[in-house]
């Protein structure tokens, strides 16, 4: 079985550089209560999945799965038509994985079938710019987020009542996502860390390079610095990135 092609190809590095951060691993869990069975959907390499709960994966890519260190609770299949029976799950979790599925309002749907809560750490396409990255160097980015990832509202909209609660990302973030070294900006000269930012991996090569280029020279100058001396006394930002709970 081979449903995700993209993380099949762009997935190497994931287990290296996707280290869950346990500030962001904190609202996920604390959003989760007293469950006890959890789905985690498009799992990935397993992060933020919980110790303390019984977890089952479910997560189409073969590459993923593979740089699991235990693949023993992993179902191989996508979000929108999961093998499960209704209200199978106290929790139907997603992290990072909603603006890669085909059809983001029928893997919610599923989501709500096979669970009582439901649990997605998401961004809003809407605040892409708000990082230097995209906003200076990488603007390409804005119309590429806003073609795949859903709207807040409209993920809101899909699974009826739901609250949003924003996260924030802390200037050290272990999970090495798109805002993840807003006040790191020499990590993304690492051709390994922007591998494992789908945005970065899967724009054309010659933008990307050409944004590297100038954000390499900027902070050879110190214009980066310059034109981004405030954020280095912030501990934390908001970037967008939003967590959406909802029951069924």
């Amino acid at each position: 079985m081979n449903t995700s092609p993209i993380y099949n190809s762009i997935g190497n590095q994931y287990a290296n550089n996707r280290v869950p951060d346990p500030r962001v691993a904190a609202h996920i869990w604390n959003a989760m209560g007293d469950a006890k069975t959890v789905c985690n959907v498009g799992a990935g390499t397993g992060s933020y999945e919980p110790q303390d709960r019984q977890v089952t994966a479910v997560e189409p890519s073969d590459l993923m799965i593979a740089q699991r260190s235990d693949a023993t609770n992993v179902v191989q299949a996508c979000a929108e038509s999961l093998p499960f029976a209704d209200q199978q799950f106290d929790v139907a979790m997603t992290v990072l994985s909603i603006h890669h599925w085909q059809d983001y309002q029928q893997g919610l749907r599923e989501m709500k079938r096979v669970s009582s809560r439901q649990i997605i750490f998401t961004f809003d396409p809407t605040e892409t710019d708000s990082l230097w990255l995209i906003r200076d160097y990488l603007p390409e980015v804005i119309e590429f987020d806003s073609g795949r990832a859903p709207s807040i509202d409209s993920i809101v909209e899909t699974l009826g009542t739901a609250k949003v609660e924003p996260v924030l990302i802390p200037w050290d973030c272990t999970d090495g996502f798109q805002a993840a070294y807003w006040r790191r900006p020499g990590e993304y000269l690492k051709p390994e860390i922007r591998l494992s930012i789908s945005t970065l991996a899967q724009l054309p090569a010659d933008i990307v390079e050409r944004a590297v280029k100038q954000l390499a020279a900027d902070l050879k100058s110190g214009q980066w610095h310059s034109r981004n001396r405030g954020l280095m006394e912030l501990t934390e930002k908001d970037f967008g990135y939003r967590l959406i709970v909802a029951s069924s």
